[in-house]
């Protein structure tokens, strides 16, 4: 076991392809390190009168700080202070803007008042164990709304300038973000309930606010049929959300008529207009003066950003270049959104809602000069005979010499109710430079193609999506677009599950990696935090009356049978996927007879933060990718 404190890591990889290169005369290829560096992400964007602002991920210090651009000049509000929501275990929503201020939740969980003007930080809370996330700004009274996570339970709250908090509503298992009228007078926002995931069920509440700051009248509001319902979000004084319940996270305009709910459609296309719900406060609509709006919405896999300027009139496609949107909002003619493509950095947009005109503010640098960027290729892989629905991927080809087709790794990404976006990222870069082709699938579950197949998982974890990665490993192959006899498979947190269970069903993969993944469901399901608890009984039925199928579908059940090379990555603090669950199946494949890698990664929880964690990751998985690699083509040759 090798093990990372944040100072060294192998460089096995780096030397062999630096030394192939320096033969050649060539540019050496990307390190891992620069790749780490590249890691640079922007998000929670805020736009006010005092400025925009933003939380810009520094993988060189394993945070994020706020930057922002206040009359054309860039500024660092709280300087080196990292701003960071833990509520739910993915957090959201830590940054909001209010009058001459913005509020953040700080590295230490609480709510910290920033002053724009005389640059001071006032603390608004010191509550522990308690954490605070989707964080919006209340400029009437003055305060910031919040969503109070302590002792196994979640509040909506109030906290006002002085420190002063004030319960809003509670009883509900989990909240969403809240929204307020622009006057100060409504609330809005979605609860959920245990065993429920906020992408299975969820609901609307409504509330009106008194002049003490206090909702009466709240009342909660059920779609037509079962369905979830995210991103209340008020244009003017209508309130606009995004449901599911035609199959489709599509916009509706939500109506109160005398005590009866409205669900009022909208002309949107046939397609989800959101992703599915993990973090607190995303944000893929937004109103606009004169009844006008904008809208993300998905289709295969990519995000078009959509912008009508008027209540009625053709809408137009913004921006075509980028390939995802995320917090999209509006200040007066403008609109600002996080927009990520597949060759830069993330950007931050502002576009005129009269002419449309898209302005790079911040963002969207070219992340190095030295090597160009790999583009993905969509690739469509079809249905087949058993039932098995089209599922999608982007395929990332390095350049190969001619007649040598490239060794792939198929990554299964995390949730699993989650997605593969094309966009850029550095690792995938790192392996096509070494001559690895890199496919990312969306199997069935996955968000962004609609309800039906986002709940095709339900029950079949371990199953579909095992199906659905080999389907797509075959037909690359099959396509002559990659070595269907190296073919490795990863995954991270629920996609390192699908790895191992991949592994366990099937000697159709070279070797594969786990990367804090699920390993023996049953014990995480009594492990594991409070809100993915009962995730796990969605994704393979409850366990008293499935006891055959989480038997079948754990991995630690089954380590003999994964004859083919394994490595796995674990953080010492991982509260979602713990320790415990990488531990014993390394254990379990070693008795026997196996030889897996265990690389251990201390201080890190479930994600790797630190640049060091990062590069170090990237290393050890391309030393171990290019020794089986080579280990194949000798079977391969032997077998011929």
């Amino acid at each position: 076991m090798r093990t990372i404190h944040g100072s060294s890591f192998g460089a096995e990889c780096a030397e062999s392809t630096d030394t192939i290169a320096t033969a050649n005369n060539a540019q050496p290829p990307l390190s891992a390190w620069q790749a780490a560096a590249a890691l640079r992400q922007r998000g929670e964007l805020v736009v006010s009168d005092s400025g925009i602002f933003w939380l810009e991920f520094d993988p060189a210090v394993g945070g994020a700080v706020i930057v922002g651009l206040s009359d054309g000049e860039t500024v660092r509000p709280g300087h080196t202070m990292q701003v960071r929501s833990r509520v739910n275990g993915y957090g959201g929503g830590a940054l909001c803007a209010g009058a001459g201020c913005l509020y953040a939740v700080s590295e230490q969980h609480q709510v910290v008042r920033l002053g724009l003007n005389d640059g001071s930080q006032q603390a608004l809370t010191r509550d522990h164990p308690g954490s605070y996330g989707g964080l919006v700004a209340d400029n009437v009274r003055p305060r910031v709304l919040a969503v109070r996570e302590s002792n196994g339970g979640q509040q909506l709250v109030a906290i006002d300038d002085r420190g002063h908090l004030a319960v809003l509503h509670q009883g509900q298992d989990f909240y969403g973000a809240p929204a307020l009228s622009p006057d100060g007078r409504r609330m809005a926002w979605v609860s959920w309930q245990l065993p429920d995931m906020p992408w299975i069920h969820s609901t609307l509440w409504t509330a009106e606010i008194n002049d003490d700051g206090v909702l009466f009248n709240a009342r909660a509001w059920l779609p037509p049929v079962d369905a979830s319902v995210q991103q209340p979000v008020f244009y003017g004084d209508a309130l606009w959300l995004l449901s599911d319940h035609k199959g489709w996270w599509q916009p509706y305009r939500f109506l109160n008529h005398g005590g009866v709910g409205g669900w009022s459609p909208t002309d949107a296309p046939a397609l989800d207009h959101a992703s599915a719900p993990w973090q607190l406060g995303e944000r893929h609509h937004c109103g606009l003066p004169e009844g006008g709006w904008v809208r993300v919405s998905y289709r295969q896999g990519v995000a078009e950003l959509w912008l009508q300027a008027g209540a009625s009139g053709p809408p137009e496609r913004l921006a075509s270049g980028y390939t995802d949107f995320r917090c999209v909002q509006s200040l007066g003619d403008h609109v600002y959104c996080i927009a990520r493509s597949d060759a830069t950095l993330d950007a931050v947009l502002k576009i005129s809602a009269v002419t449309g005109v898209v302005e790079v503010v911040a963002g969207g640098e070219v992340p190095w000069e030295a090597w160009p960027v790999v583009r993905p290729q969509n690739v469509a892989i079809p249905a087949d005979t058993g039932g098995g629905l089209a599922i999608q991927g982007f395929l990332y080809r390095p350049e190969s010499r001619a007649g040598e087709l490239p060794p792939l790794i198929l990554i299964a990404h995390g949730g699993p109710t989650s997605t593969a976006y094309p966009v850029f990222n550095p690792q995938v870069q790192f392996w096509c430079q070494r001559g690895f082709a890199v496919a990312e699938i969306n199997y069935r579950g996955s968000s962004g193609f609609g309800r039906d197949f986002r709940m095709a998982l339900a029950g079949r974890w371990g199953e579909a999506d095992v199906e659905d990665m080999g389907r797509a490993a075959n037909h690359l192959a099959h396509l002559g677009l990659v070595d269907g006899d190296r073919v490795f498979i990863q995954g991270r947190s629920s996609g390192g599950y699908t790895a191992l269970m991949a592994l366990v069903l099937s000697d159709r993969f070279a070797g594969g990696a786990s990367l804090y993944g699920v390993t023996d469901p049953l014990r995480l399901r009594a492990a594991t935090h409070r809100f993915e608890s009962g995730y796990l009984d969605w994704l393979l039925g409850a366990p008293e009356a499935f006891p055959e199928r989480w038997q079948d579908r754990t991995p630690l059940n089954h380590a003999a049978s994964i004859t083919a090379p394994v490595v796995f990555f674990q953080g010492s603090l991982d509260r979602v996927v713990v320790p415990e669950q990488t531990r014993a199946m390394v254990a379990a494949i070693r008795a026997t007879g196996g030889a897996p890698e265990l690389h251990w990664f201390e201080g890190e929880g479930h994600g790797f933060r630190q640049q060091t964690s990062q590069a170090g990751a990237m290393e050890w998985l391309c030393s171990f990718y290019r020794k089986h690699s080579q280990n194949a083509d000798v079977q391969a040759d032997h077998l011929s």
